[in-house]
């Protein structure tokens, strides 16, 4: 009878760890939508972005399962598509708000490139820190990183194009045109990625665990024979595809809380289009960071070099040009000439990351590299 309540509580735990995200962000978002029609702009804002942030774990678990399914290539090509799905969604809805305020599309341009410093920095550099504090040092596969820096470098030579145009004597229509060719170039460059990645040059990119996935795992179970219960397990692939569907449309909801009351405060309290970009980025990425100090605790520090170079790759490849799609169908004017500050520390951030992982190991001192470098971006950007 001393079993049956210690069973009761087991389950509990189980089903708190397996739906605990879905609750919580259904929940804030409902809440946000609340506060925001009772004028209640600044929690308002932060109930959107903890339900954006929870919901886009449950889209990540979903993916993850799907993939798992499908094996690769087509696995790596859902994961892909349901992580940058998020960001551009969220991106989009703020885009939005340039109607009534056309300064937004600077704190969007802004969005875009905080995303790679975010993920290249914050999320690398914890991770990276946290399994140095573990283990002295940890390996990776070199190649993978040499692939991804070689991928960025490029990409950041790309936009640049756009921005030294905006400081010559070129009109605003030669920057529109050079800005639709320059993501033309990144979508296509993309697609040749994909080749290389998941056809020709597989292992270039081995030992990568799966990425983008928080869900809480049960490796001490006390009883290893027992069934997972997890109800997407259960799904065919039409309901999980729905399903993620279904979660980005709900966090579509939380965005437009979230674009509007956050745009409202960006403006009341002045503050930078910089860290505007900054905190959409950390709201965008904050499932991954979790998943990235989970990985490298566990001493998986490939899984943590795929997902802070894979996804910032992502960000400029897929983001990019599909944002611009939908601004010009939507009727705003979206060009690619960003801040000096912005380019330049997408470069300086990729540079950084060629060093601390070039060698195929790190160690605590080159996490705290890369918070150092946040860190004084986040100074910059706060002033700019």
């Amino acid at each position: 009878m001393e079993g049956i309540p210690r069973k009761e509580n087991t389950a509990l735990r189980h089903f708190i760890e397996d739906y605990w995200d879905i609750f919580v962000g259904v929940f804030s978002i409902i809440f946000a939508f609340y506060l925001h029609k009772i004028g209640q702009g600044g929690f308002a804002t932060l109930f959107a972005a903890i339900g954006i942030g929870s919901l886009s774990l449950s889209v990540a678990e979903v993916a993850e399962i799907l993939s798992e399914r499908l094996q690769e290539p087509y696995g790596s090509l859902v994961l892909t598509l349901s992580a940058v799905a998020v960001e551009i969604v969220l991106l989009y809805i703020i885009l939005l708000q340039a109607f009534s305020d056309p300064s937004v599309i600077d704190t969007v341009k802004g969005g875009i490139i905080a995303a790679v410093i975010v993920d290249m920095n914050v999320l690398l550099g914890l991770a990276v820190f946290v399994g140095g504090l573990k283990f002295t040092a940890q390996e990776h596969n070199k190649e993978t990183s040499s692939a991804y820096t070689t991928i960025l470098f490029v990409t950041s030579i790309a936009l640049l194009v756009p921005s030294l145009l905006s400081h010559g004597k070129h009109s605003v229509a030669d920057i529109e045109e050079a800005s639709i060719l320059i993501a033309i170039l990144l979508m296509l460059f993309y697609f040749i990625i994909l080749v290389f990645q998941v056809r020709t040059h597989t292992h270039f990119f081995k030992q990568t665990a799966r990425s983008r996935i928080f869900r809480l795992k049960r490796k001490n179970q006390e009883n290893d024979t027992e069934e997972d219960d997890y109800i997407f397990d259960r799904f065919n692939n039409f309901f999980l595809i729905a399903s993620i569907f279904i979660f980005i449309a709900v966090i579509a909801l939380g965005a437009e809380v979230f674009a509007n009351d956050g745009i409202k405060l960006a403006r009341e309290y002045n503050i930078s289009a910089g860290i505007s970009g900054l905190i959409i980025a950390i709201v965008a990425v904050a499932p991954e960071i979790v998943t990235a100090i989970k990985a490298a605790k566990n001493d998986e520090i490939q899984r943590v070099v795929n997902i802070a170079m894979g996804a910032s790759t992502v960000s400029i490849l897929l983001t990019v040009p599909i944002l611009m799609a939908l601004a010009y169908a939507s009727g705003i004017r979206l060009t690619l000439d960003f801040s000096p500050l912005e380019i330049g520390a997408l470069i300086l951030t990729i540079i950084l990351a060629w060093k601390t992982t070039d060698e195929g190991q790190t160690n605590y001192f080159e996490g705290i590299s890369h918070l150092m470098f946040f860190a004084a971006f986040a100074i910059v950007a706060i002033y700019y």
